[in-house]
Parts: C-alpha cells; structure tokens; sequence
C-alpha cells in the first residue's frame, strides 16, 4: 500500500499570542493515495478577522498561495485554481478547513495556515527609521 505524507505546520502569526492564535487540530496526517483528506485548523480569539490564510510549499521551495477565507465566508483562490483542493470555513466561524480529494503523491507537502491581522494596534513602531 502507498502511502502519502503530508506534514502539516501551523504559523502562528497574531499580534497577541496570549489571547489570538491559529493550531493545526493535527500536526500531521496520512492518507492512501487516491482517498480524501481534510486539514483543519482552529481559529480562538476575540477580535475579528480579517482573513485566514492556506498556503502550501514544496522541499526547498517557497510557499505557494492556494486560499484566503473571511468571516464573511469570501474566498479567494489560487490563480489559476488547482483542482481537487477546495477551503471552507465552519458555521461557528473557529475553523477553517482544506480538502484534498484524489490526493496524489504531489500533494506530499508542507501546509500552512495563516491568521490575518498579523498585527494589531499601532503598527508605527515596528517600521522605526534608522539613520546612520
């Protein structure tokens, strides 16, 4: 039996890490080739998003966009959209999901879920000017 192996990593990329973050509900997942997988990860905060993010990224190459998901349930995908992977986001609006179906071995990857704000509050300090 053939076995896919998709790593799975979270960025935890909040302006408050006490109060606001991003887990993966797994940190890693296996799947046969050819069935389904789903990659979830939970979203705890109390301030409003502005979007959560899934990115995808090879052995020794960068990250690759393929979705941003508002509360709104907008989405933007991937240009152009890659087939057989679709993102959702849960009715209660803490989770937010990526589906795989078909897998193959080239979705063996690393993925990444993002939370957007990156920062919060005055974003003034940390663009501080030196001169020299």
């Amino acid at each position: 039996m053939l076995f896919l192996f998709c790593l799975w990593f979270i960025s935890l990329l909040t302006g408050d890490a006490s109060s606001e973050g991003i887990a993966p509900v797994s940190p890693k997942e296996f799947v046969s080739e050819g069935n389904a997988i789903t990659l979830s990860c939970n979203y705890n905060g109390s301030a409003n998003i502005d979007a959560l993010h899934w990115y995808r990224q090879y052995p020794r190459s960068r990250p690759d966009f393929l979705f941003l998901v508002n509360e709104a349930a907008f989405m933007q995908t991937a240009d152009p959209p890659i087939a057989g992977i679709s993102a959702r986001l849960n009715e209660e609006k803490n989770r937010v999901h990526l589906e795989i179906t078909g897998t193959a071995l080239t979705d063996s990857a690393l993925y990444y879920c993002a939370l957007q704000p990156t920062v919060t509050g005055n974003t003034c300090a940390l663009y501080k000017n030196q001169t020299h």
